[in-house]
């Protein structure tokens, strides 16, 4: 046990270990408040004095949520050597988080945005004390579980810090290899002599190396054998780096550096969140001073990311969900535009469903009147693409194998590698399997909005057809129109034919939706049995249940490790371990191709059919929809004339009534035929009659015309 006069610590509780000094977990001697105690070596007081206090003095200066306290300096009892107590972090750090096999290809989207608004925090409240901190990295990045389980990190380790201004220069080298500017790599690693001086952008460099880091779950830039077997080819990767190219690497002995411009396919972070991040990355992975943004511009771009905010879209017809990112503030149009950058869709060919209801989205107005969506609960979009997937990498090409020897530090490596691979293969079954829930359930919307559609349509086919049926089928009429010597009577006469030829083709029509209803109600009850496999698949379990025996596994080796052999009953059990381990990866790795892939690609060929039947039911509905607009615009427009016929009919009646009050009345015939007064009578029901239906076709035609411009489902 060691203590200063408040704190109390075991050695045997190391927290980390540095060139200079120790860190523990210790106690408040009073309260038993956790805390951490950087204590310092012999070696520490071998540097110049101003260096010693030099960490004291910085972090006094310091307050901030993203930056670890320091509570007090104190000193040991007996040696009396410095003691700085600080806040204890209990989740260790940002690079024991990427250790854990879970993380082996990167954080999450959401932890990393975390780590992302901690870092730029923290490090905008060095730059504003005018302090360089020089030794960013995962491992001095500290992690802390806030009070709603939210994750918070904090920068740590200020013993290479110093206050410098933006403008200043220093020449000391301090800062771990990997993470160390190629200026001072040269000097500090390379022991190559050189004379520049080295500004605050330097942390730059790192920052964009501990970003990288975090996304991806490895290093930027990797030469064959590792950093730090193959020193040179590191500092070549690192200088000879083209502009724009974020990752470097050297795939065999010897081998040529290939360069990337993006991150890799296995990392978690979306297109969207990467679209904005690799310009960043790229900019301040930058060798050349000069050109390498300064603190500036790296705040007012990552504060850029940091205040967008996410809508989640799933394209119905690629069968993808994209993160798009962009302001509250904006419009609707940029919305779209964004869109279009990650699906090729264009704006005028967007459209939209939310939760089963349409979406109309004026380009004009703000963002903000888009629903709150997830990744489970997404805005749906309709397009003409064809359906392609998600695009991934197989774990199974990312397992390494076990050596055949018991060799307890590879066979640690190799089992970390297997388990993240496998963490891998269960983050995607689950992406997959979502996948297949939002397509089933995007397009069981789809066929509600059809339905819907066929239903309205329906109901102004059989309103028209009713009220033509209410014109044509009045006796009286049918005993005008049979009175063959006006010749007026006779055009009527065909201007009814025509009413009755155009009732039948909406009678037909009517026929066409009713068939179409059928069809999509067929559909419908195929989705619902397509979504009942889904919900029923196990796949998800039983590759979580192989997880958990590897992991049991892992952690024993993880204890092997350290220690300095085995006996020979332990490494018969170690044996066994390793080819229980294999078995239930190759486990895993087959559930994963059998149960999910292929289950998946067969899903992707189905919803390209069903697409396909969606697209020609949509074309169909208005082709049937325009149909009916016709017949509606043409009976309209017959009606129209049999009225003006109907009204001439009735002033000739009347003027033929004057003239024969007049004239002497006529013998009387053998058969009673109608009188002018009944005839006048009928024309002005008829003329009135007429009216009302041309004005209720106009009314039916507005609302096909509603129904033509409403979206009810994707094109493919």
């Amino acid at each position: 046990m060691q203590s200063t006069a408040n704190y109390l610590w075991h050695t045997d509780d190391l927290l980390g270990q540095g060139a200079t000094a120790s860190v523990y977990k210790a106690r408040n001697k009073k309260s038993g408040e956790l805390v951490a105690v950087k204590v310092f070596n012999t070696t520490s007081y071998l540097r110049p004095r101003e260096v010693q206090v030099r960490e004291f003095e910085v972090l006094r200066k310091l307050n901030h949520q993203n930056i670890i306290k320091l509570f007090a300096v104190e000193e040991t009892g007996g040696s009396r050597q410095k003691v700085l107590v600080m806040e204890y972090c209990s989740s260790g750090s940002l690079l024991s988080v990427l250790e854990s096999p879970e993380n082996a290809f990167g954080l999450p989207e959401d932890e990393f945005l975390v780590v992302l608004r901690c870092v730029v925090a923290g490090m905008n409240h060095l730059r504003e004390n005018g302090i360089v901190h020089r030794d960013i990295k995962p491992g001095n990045i500290m992690r802390l579980v806030g009070e709603e389980g939210q994750s918070i990190y904090k920068l740590t380790d200020f013993g290479a810090a110093r206050e410098l201004d933006d403008d200043e220069k220093f020449v000391s080298v301090y800062g771990t290899e990997e993470y160390l500017h190629p200026d001072m790599y040269e000097r500090a690693v390379l022991r190559k002599p050189q004379q520049k001086a080295f500004g605050v952008t330097v942390d730059l460099w790192s920052i964009g190396v501990t970003l990288y880091h975090a996304a991806t779950g490895s290093l930027p830039f990797i030469p064959f054998g590792g950093p730090r077997r193959n020193k040179e080819i590191m500092y070549r990767i690192t200088t000879e780096k083209p502009a724009g190219a974020i990752a470097g690497a050297q795939r065999r002995e010897n081998g040529p550096l290939e360069w990337s411009y993006t991150l890799p396919i296995t990392c978690q972070l979306s297109l969207g969140l990467q679209s904005q991040l690799v310009p960043i990355l790229a900019n301040i992975l930058e060798v050349e001073q000069a050109k390498c943004w300064g603190f500036d511009q790296f705040f007012a771009e990552t504060s850029d990311i940091l205040q967008r905010v996410v809508i989640h879209v799933f394209s119905l017809s690629q069968a993808v969900l994209h993160h798009v990112y962009i302001h509250a503030h904006n419009t609707i149009a940029i919305f779209q535009e964004a869109v279009h950058k990650q699906t090729s869709v264009a704006p005028q060919h967007q459209e939209y469903l939310f939760e089963g209801h349409l979406c109309v989205l004026e380009p004009s107005i703000s963002a903000q009147h888009i629903a709150h969506t997830t990744a489970s609960s997404p805005l749906t979009l309709f397009s003409t693409a064809i359906p392609k997937g998600l695009a991934f990498r197989d774990p199974a090409l990312d397992v390494p194998k076990f050596v055949p020897k018991v060799d307890l530090q590879a066979d640690y490596n190799t089992a970390k590698g297997v388990l993240g691979a496998g963490y891998q293969a269960l983050r995607l079954a689950r992406v997959l399997l979502d996948g297949q829930e939002l397509m089933l359930r995007g397009l069981h919307w789809v066929m509600e909005v059809l339905q819907a559609t066929c239903r309205r349509t329906l109901e102004v086919v059989r309103t028209s057809l009713l009220y033509l049926s209410s014109s044509l089928g009045t006796e009286r009429s049918s005993s005008v129109a049979g009175t063959p010597e006006i010749q007026e009577l006779k055009v009527a006469a065909e201007l009814r034919s025509r009413l009755r030829t155009l009732a039948e083709v909406l009678s037909r029509c009517s026929q066409n939706i009713t068939e179409t209803q059928e069809s999509l109600s067929s559909l419908s009850q195929e989705l619902v049995k397509s979504r009942d496999q889904v919900h029923e698949d196990r796949s998800i379990q039983q590759i979580q249940c192989c997880l958990d025996k590897m992991n049991f596994i892992y952690k024993q080796f993880k204890k092997s490790r350290m220690r300095p052999g085995l006996g020979y009953n332990e490494e018969q059990i170690h044996k066994l371990d390793k080819m229980n381990f294999s078995h239930l990866a190759k486990r895993l790795l087959q559930v994963f191709q059998e149960e999910c892939v292929q289950k998946y690609q067969a899903s992707l060929v189905v919803h390209g059919k069903r697409m396909r039947v969606v697209h020609e039911t949509r074309k169909h509905l208005r082709l049937v929809g325009c149909s009916v607009a016709a017949c509606n615009t043409e009976a309209q427009g017959v009606q129209e004339s049999l009225s003006k016929i109907l009204e001439e009919l009735s002033h000739q009646l009347l003027q033929d009534r004057a003239k024969g009050a007049q004239a002497s009345p006529p013998p009387t015939a053998p058969y009673p035929s109608p009188t002018p007064k009944d005839l006048l009578l009928h024309m002005q029901e008829l003329c009135e009659g007429m009216k009302l239906l041309a004005s209720d076709l106009l009314d039916n035609n507005r609302i096909i015309e509603r129904l033509n411009r409403v979206p009810a489902a994707p094109d493919v």
